[in-house]
């Protein structure tokens, strides 16, 4: 067989991956924001006080709910200088947890409180932690959208200070169905 007519075999085959492969992009589980382009830098408006912000959370939209979903988490996290994934327990910004199934959204500063939500960066209060990064720093956040097969029992029904990234991923991490994130710079 010549190699011309061995190819030619390949591109029906080939062809069926790429539509495949378009359908299956088209229905992945994804989380955006309408004010954060992943990748890109943290609007001034969404910044700490002290950088000009008002420090509210960013508005989070996402698509595509896997099946068998029963419960929604989100974390936005940072690694500090010197730590490291896997390796070690990064700085925690937003826990929230309990989020309905059939919500798609959270508004900038997240004000129905969908949700419930743990310790902040600082482990003072509840809620989120606007990224301030030292002046001339960039340093990289992580948001990330979990789905769950079922909310997770052993967090409480309600926002707790006591609850930190590692009881967070703990909790969720058996109850994973699928996950999308997107990062930011600040």
């Amino acid at each position: 067989m010549t190699r011309a007519l061995r190819l030619s075999g390949l591109a029906p085959m080939l062809l069926c991956c790429i539509w495949t492969g378009a359908a299956i992009a088209q229905e992945t589980f994804t989380l955006t924001s309408p004010a954060i382009e992943s990748g890109g830098d943290l609007p001034s408006d969404l910044k700490c006080s002290r950088d000009g912000g008002d420090g509210l959370s960013p508005p989070l939209a996402w698509s595509t709910v896997p099946e068998g979903t029963q419960s929604l988490a989100v974390i936005m996290h940072h690694y500090p200088r010197g730590k490291f994934p896997g390796t070690d327990v990064p700085s925690q910004y937003w826990l929230l947890w309990n989020i309905p199934s059939d919500t798609t959204t959270i508004p900038r500063g997240n004000p129905t409180s969908i949700g419930d939500e743990g310790a902040d960066k600082d482990e003072r209060r509840t809620g989120y932690t606007p990224p301030c990064s030292p002046p001339g720093a960039r340093h990289e956040y992580t948001i990330t959208l979990y789905a769950l097969n079922s909310a997770p029992d052993t967090l409480p029904a309600n926002d707790s200070p006591q609850v930190y990234w590692t009881e967070m991923t703990q909790a969720i991490e058996p109850l994973v169905i699928s996950s999308s994130s997107f990062t930011f710079w600040n």
